[in-house]
């Protein structure tokens, strides 16, 4: 399937950004060179954004049916 704008992504990588980790769920909010990149937009339950960033294709998956969300704080001082 191919991933559009609005589509929510899983990290599978371990990205540079120190404020994400892998596994973290986000919205794909442009698509580059025809779906080989994304900006990604991941945002906190009151929903700021946490971070935007572009991954490659490789990087990132579509979430799927049966797959559990948790969450995680991205405060030091709350982990």
């Amino acid at each position: 399937m191919m991933l559009t704008e609005h589509s929510l992504v899983v990290l599978d990588v371990a990205p540079q950004d120190s404020k994400l980790a892998r596994g973290d769920v986000g919205t794909i909010v442009h698509v580059y060179k025809n779906g080989r990149a994304f900006e990604v937009e991941f945002v906190d339950g009151g929903g700021s954004t946490i971070s935007l960033i572009t991954v490659n294709a490789e990087d990132v998956r579509q979430i799927q049916p049966g797959e559990m969300l948790h969450t995680r704080s991205t405060h030091p001082e709350n982990k």
